[in-house]
């Protein structure tokens, strides 16, 4: 499927249905084959918007620069880009560049869950094996072929796609089972869970590990892949976008029931995690973070989202 898609002109297909009584969690709004060869081609991540939705956009030839939570990189042949709208981030052809890819718009809240995961797990550029590029090749001639021109197939359609995505990546970078760490982590785990709502220092979380400050930080990192104090603060981010989504309790409640007791810090604090306000994300659907970070081996986890390091 690359080397059909590869041989295939620019071209591209908007897809949009009417709305129905079913709201479908995973549709492609657009996607095809483009060629740029000119510097005005930018696209910022904070302009496009409100509207969540998820860009797939896979480099045939050519270089184009994605800029990413203040660091850049190049996306060269073969790197395939994954980012969600709104988010911080700008993809453009420098001057005098040259950057063919082939790119699918996919919507839908499923589609935006498991994009954060793979975002986290893997970073925004990504090195796809062949069979997984092959699989999105695959769905962008499909669509462009007319093939999805009923919502249940188009939404089918924009599975295939993210999934290709998840089984390469999350397969990969298996969440490891509770049952191989020391009892003190889950002990603490379960108390983070538990005291979400109160205040959780270091000290009070090396107290319940049973060990001295430096040490707990020492050995909670390596375990869990990120500092105590980041853990926490994605926990509580995390168990605030579900109350956000599932309930509608007020602003300031969920704010309390996750520790913050300044609804104004809150705010500041959610905006810097998910790029919206609270508000806007209830009313969006955004949803990047549905679960609360899993205890993972040190060289899986990162307090950052990561982006492949060039040699």
């Amino acid at each position: 499927m690359l080397l059909q898609i590869t041989a295939m002109p620019s071209q591209s297909r908007m897809i949009a249905f009417p709305r129905g009584r079913v709201t479908l969690r995973a549709m492609p709004a657009s996607g095809g084959i483009e060629h740029v060869e000119r510097s005005d081609y930018s696209w910022s991540g904070l302009k496009r918007g409100m509207t969540p939705f998820v860009v797939i956009q896979h480099t045939l030839s050519g270089q184009g620069v994605l800029s990413y939570d203040g660091r850049t990189v190049p996306l060269d042949a073969g790197d395939t880009m994954l980012v969600t709208i709104p988010h911080n981030h700008r993809y453009f052809v420098e001057r005098g560049g040259d950057w063919r890819f082939f790119y699918v718009v996919l919507s839908g809240q499923e589609v935006m869950r498991l994009a954060g995961e793979v975002i986290t797990t893997g970073g925004p550029v990504l090195r796809l094996s062949a069979r997984a590029v092959d699989r999105l090749a695959a769905c962008v001639i499909a669509l462009l072929d007319g093939q999805a021109d009923a919502p249940g197939e188009a939404s089918s359609l924009a599975y295939r796609a993210i999934m290709a995505l998840v089984d390469d990546v999350l397969s990969a970078n298996p969440v490891v089972d509770d049952a191989v760490h020391p009892e003190w982590l889950l002990r603490v785990n379960a108390y983070i869970e538990r005291h979400l709502a109160e205040p959780l220092t270091v000290e009070r979380l090396a107290g319940v590990a049973g060990m001295s400050r430096a040490h707990f930080v020492r050995q909670f990192s390596r375990s869990a892949g990120a500092p105590p104090s980041e853990y926490v603060f994605r926990t509580r981010m995390a168990r605030a976008a579900r109350l956000l989504q599932s309930t509608q309790l007020p602003v300031l409640e969920i704010a309390l029931s996750c520790g913050f007791l300044d609804p104004n810090y809150f705010t500041k604090a959610f905006r810097r995690a998910f790029e919206v306000s609270p508000t806007e994300f209830r009313v969006s659907g955004l949803f990047t973070m549905p679960e609360a970070p899993r205890l993972r081996p040190a060289a899986a986890g990162s307090a950052a989202i990561p982006i492949r390091q060039r040699p």
